[in-house]
């Protein structure tokens, strides 16, 4: 897979921050998928462990859920854990796999936030402008925004806030289980982000693509 270079990954802190709002306009939010033309999306997970990380990417066929390609990258962690700057710390061993796929997945469903996050740039946001291509984040926990409790059956949703935008949906993926955190990364509207990670659900709380490329992703308990 051919990917355009955007920026360098070696920032401080404080210039990562300043890129993020550089950034940000740059995104479209707006853009309705056309899951008539959709045929392929892909699940984009990372593990750390000190300061080795490991990226996955699992393509499956779409709406059939199969898998038709993956990829491994791995690298060393050279920016620091700080929240809000995900990107910087993984994107760099992401695009390393995505890289290796042979194949041109039609939209992406990164395991953490796409607008969720205090500058509309989090992981699925920021990769989703290098990748050019629909992107949505689905995140396990709260990061911030605030929102009431959706249903308890499938499908149930409410809108997530901050500071008087929204900024995902509140998605309720299996009854009476934990909801999920979604959001539109880049190239993707609020309606085809919940369509696309509800599609992508079967069995488990959340998106097959990402719940394979979690699996893949995972380093051993040592590196010896």
């Amino acid at each position: 897979m051919r990917i355009a270079r955007l920026h360098d990954w070696n920032l401080s802190p404080s210039a990562a921050v300043a890129l993020q709002r550089e950034l940000a306009p740059q995104l479209i939010d707006d853009q309705a998928l056309d899951f008539d033309r959709l045929d392929t999306i892909a699940g984009i997970d990372v593990s750390v462990r000190g300061k080795a990380a490991r990226a996955a990417v699992v393509v499956m066929s779409y709406p059939q859920l199969e898998i038709l390609e993956t990829a491994r990258a791995t690298g060393e962690t050279a920016f620091p854990y700080i929240p809000g700057l995900l990107a910087f710390r993984e994107g760099p061993v992401i695009l390393k796999a995505l890289r290796k796929l042979r194949c041109e997945p039609g939209a992406f469903i990164f395991d953490g936030m796409g607008q969720i996050h205090p500058r509309r740039m989090g992981i699925a946001a920021h990769l989703g402008l290098w990748l050019e291509r629909p992107s949505i984040g689905c995140g396990k926990t709260r990061y911030i925004g605030d929102y009431l409790e959706p249903g308890a059956v499938k499908g149930s949703r409410s809108l997530l806030t901050y500071r008087g935008a929204q900024l995902g949906v509140v998605l309720r993926t299996r009854s009476n289980v934990k909801p999920v955190f979604i959001s539109v990364g880049h190239l993707a509207d609020s309606h085809s982000a919940v369509r696309l990670a509800l599609d992508a659900t079967t069995r488990y709380r959340l998106p097959e693509p990402i719940r394979a490329a979690h699996n893949l992703a995972r380093l051993p308990a040592s590196n010896d």
